[in-house]
Parts: C-alpha cells; structure tokens; sequence
C-alpha cells in the first residue's frame, strides 16, 4: 500500500490527512492535516481502517500522508 506520495505505508504506521473529508453517515467533517495514529490493513488495497475521535473509520489512501 502506498500514500498519495507514492511512500510505502505498514501497519501502525502514523498518517496525515492532506485534504478535508466529510464523513458518510455522520455530521463529522475531518480537517485537513488531522493525525491518524495506528492505521490498519483491509482487503481493499487502497483503502486503510482507523479510529478517529473513537469512530472506526475507512480512508482512500489518496487521502494520506505518512508521516
């Protein structure tokens, strides 16, 4: 898997958000620049699992930055 820079991620790595999101389902909007500690692998090759202010979230690896 790699980040919108073309940096190879691993599991637990530490990300950036580069670009503002709004969440489906919720009034939550996640701001540009947040960090994203402990990512986690899914099936999907471009997409990661994580905990956001206690909500399991998935993120485009477009998305990211690794920090």
């Amino acid at each position: 898997m790699k980040d919108s820079n073309g940096n190879v991620l691993a599991e637990g790595d530490s990300v950036t958000l580069i670009k503002s999101l709004k969440v489906k389902g919720a009034s939550v909007t996640l701001k540009q620049g947040t960090l994203v500690k402990k990512i986690r692998f899914t099936d999907d090759p471009e997409e990661v699992d994580c905990k956001i202010d206690g909500m399991s979230i998935v993120l485009k690896t477009c998305f990211l930055k690794k920090r």
